[in-house]
């Protein structure tokens, strides 16, 4: 056989091994957990418990009003209230959320600023630990840490309470539903997710005997003690990748952790442009890789292997007679793009989509290489304004 049809081979064992093998990470079937029982209805606990809203909020002026009323808003049977932290935003924030919490009414609202960020913290994180700060002088039973950027449907909290309760977990997170509606962000956002469902199977970090640990920052529900057992956030103060970092600090102080895709929380941030998308991707992308140059090449020939050889294959199998090639190289595209199939349902999106994954896919490459090439010139991780030159990995241990 030629060079070019073992790597399509190679490619092949590859997807059937990823489909069967990888927690069947393509499936989005894992949304919150029914309660224990006969697991189709939902019983609602006898006494709900108190909860505060933490939002950290860096110049959202221009998300915060499709955001913040639907969390004023909660249905919640409870006492509950909402923190903003006012990160030093120069847009207006504060004031903004101070004249929506008047106008729309709902729970409570406080707005505090925690100032500039002492050295070695991240700016969401400082923010975080101001507002988390706040909420435990109330004695809540339960945080719940969501971005200024997060829609909540009216019965989110009350949902996520129930789950948490219900099937004794101490983090509950649900990866909302980013928005999906220019070109660019049909063709990347729904792969976003695919690729970190694929990093970090929802399964495997679902069972009791879990084997991976991760959760979705822009909606988590804390319990307070475990949060306070496991020094969150002072013990991952320089995460960039901050929810991987928090879900692991919850694991090693003995928390039971669950995440799944959400059905009634949505990102309201747009991205209409490549630009946008592109450094919401290279701003975390080498952290992720510990900052390691080994790790990057294993990634980018990996990236090669799996999702672009395949077409290369086909087409140049077809073309040039190579029928072991073009059949490998076919079978593997197919396996990708079926895998990708319920993802783009999930989105509401078309499944001709599903053939474009490799090409989503060297975008993602050529944004892990660019946030590598950030970092080493010294500009880190970039964002609203401040530059993490130096930022930790999520911490392995």
């Amino acid at each position: 056989m030629s060079t070019l049809a073992w790597f399509a081979f190679a490619s092949l064992a590859v997807w059937v091994w990823l489909l069967l093998g990888q927690g069947f990470f393509w499936r989005t079937d894992q949304r919150l957990p029914p309660l224990r029982g006969d697991g189709h209805a939902r019983e609602e606990p006898g006494a709900w418990p108190r909860v505060v809203v933490v939002v950290p909020a860096r110049d959202e002026a221009g998300v915060l009003p499709l955001s913040l009323p639907s969390l004023l808003a909660q249905d919640y049977p409870g006492v509950a209230e909402v923190i903003l932290v006012d990160d030093g935003s120069t847009d207006g924030t504060g004031s903004l959320a101070v004249e929506l919490a008047g106008r729309c009414g709902g729970l409570p609202l406080t707005v505090a600023s925690p100032g500039e960020p002492e050295p070695g913290w991240t700016g969401k994180l400082w923010a975080l630990r101001h507002g988390m700060a706040l909420a435990r002088a109330r004695g809540p039973e339960f945080l719940l840490l969501t971005d200024a950027d997060i829609a909540h449907g009216p019965d989110s909290l009350r949902l996520l309470v129930s789950a948490a309760v219900g099937n004794d977990l101490d983090l509950v997170s649900q990866m909302a539903r980013l928005r999906v509606e220019s070109a660019w962000e049909r063709l990347v956002v729904p792969a976003f997710v695919y690729f970190f469902a694929q990093l970090y199977p929802f399964r495997w970090i679902n069972r009791p005997r879990p084997r991976a640990t991760a959760a979705a920052g822009g909606c988590v529900l804390l319990r307070t003690e475990t949060a306070v057992a496991a020094g969150v956030p002072e013990a991952i103060r320089q995460a960039v990748i901050d929810d991987v970092s928090l879900a692991r600090a919850v694991r090693r102080a003995g928390g039971r952790i669950w995440l799944g895709l959400a059905e009634r929380v949505d990102s309201v941030r747009p991205y209409p442009g490549l630009g946008e998308l592109w450094r919401m991707v290279a701003r975390s992308a080498y952290a992720q890789l510990r900052h390691s140059p080994p790790l990057l090449a294993g990634t980018v020939a990996g990236l090669v292997v799996v999702y672009l050889v395949p077409p290369v294959a086909l087409v140049a199998g077809a073309a040039g007679g190579d029928a072991p090639a073009a059949w490998a190289g076919g079978a593997a595209w197919a396996v990708m793009a079926g895998s990708y199939v319920p993802m783009l349902r999930y989105y509401r999106q078309p499944l001709w989509l599903a053939p474009l994954l490799p090409f989503t896919a060297s975008l993602y490459l050529l944004m892990t290489v660019d946030s590598a090439v950030r970092h080493h010139r010294g500009r880190g991780a970039a964002w609203k304004g401040r530059t993490y030159a130096r930022p930790e990995a999520a911490p392995e241990r």
